[in-house]
């Protein structure tokens, strides 16, 4: 199979390295259990290798969920990233928690993500400081191309794209000035309105405008929003809201 077939799969995987066990070449110390998929042949030519993360004692063998592939983009040699079937990690995590490892090449966390049939594509200046907001917020990223300057972010069921504009860049029609989202605002729908306000407002971040209720007339009721307006770093504008349900229209 390969590895990417994985996904979403309960696996067996054949424990050689144990937490806490030292790598019998270059020394590191292992911060979780490492083995791979018996009777398997990965791109190096041997066993596809995992990652068990969620189990903090030293196994033997482990039956789990494989929720991610790290592929390596300088060597062939994925690995599966494999958890108890009732827990689950960000790609953030994950990376973290295989960098020991993972640091010495450069790769790809690729998870079995469902598309939205709509993803907007940013254009960004600085996609650190692009990131760095998102995350005030509580995007989190799913997966990223750093030789291209990107990231796929996701916040639930909302997704966007990064890209760090550069001289080559196709995409771009025309020269780009700020604000980049003059012209039109993103609806996002939240329940925890009040903690992101709070989290990008204790960062300093433009709110475009404060919190505030708004009822919009849909034929003979009205729909309430509580919302608020920020621009990112860019200026792409971002509208929270929090349904308030509805109500009728009494000037009906």
């Amino acid at each position: 199979m390969n590895s990417l077939e994985y996904l979403n799969k309960i696996v067996d995987v054949k424990v050689d390295r144990k937490l806490g066990s030292k790598h019998p070449k270059h020394g590191f110390i292992y911060p979780v259990n490492y083995g791979f998929v018996p009777n398997t042949i990965s791109g190096d030519g041997e066993e596809l290798d995992c990652y068990i993360l969620g189990i903090y004692d030293p196994i033997d063998n482990f039956t789990g969920k494989c929720i991610a592939v790290i592929h390596r983009l300088n060597d062939n040699d994925d690995k599966l990233i494999i958890v108890p079937e009732n827990q689950t990690f960000t790609s953030e995590q994950i990376r973290a928690l295989t960098d020991f490892q993972e640091r010495f090449f450069k790769s790809e966390i690729i998870t079995n993500l469902e598309f939205n049939k709509n993803i907007p594509e940013l254009s960004v200046t600085n996609l650190e400081s692009s990131l760095s907001f998102y995350k005030t917020i509580g995007f989190k990223i799913e997966y990223e191309r750093p030789e291209n300057k990107f990231a796929f972010i996701s916040l639930k069921e909302f997704q966007f794209m990064l890209q760090e504009i550069s001289e080559d860049d196709k995409w771009q029609v025309s020269p780009l000035t700020y604000p980049f989202g003059n012209g039109i605002n993103f609806q996002l729908e939240v329940t925890n309105l009040n903690e992101i306000y709070n989290n990008l407002k204790n960062s300093n971040y433009k709110i475009s405008f404060d919190i505030e209720e708004n009822w919009y007339r849909q034929d003979d009721k009205l729909l309430g929003n509580k919302e608020f307006l920020v621009q990112d770093p860019d200026g792409y504008l971002l509208r929270f809201f929090e349904d308030l349900g509805e109500k009728k229209n009494e000037k009906e």
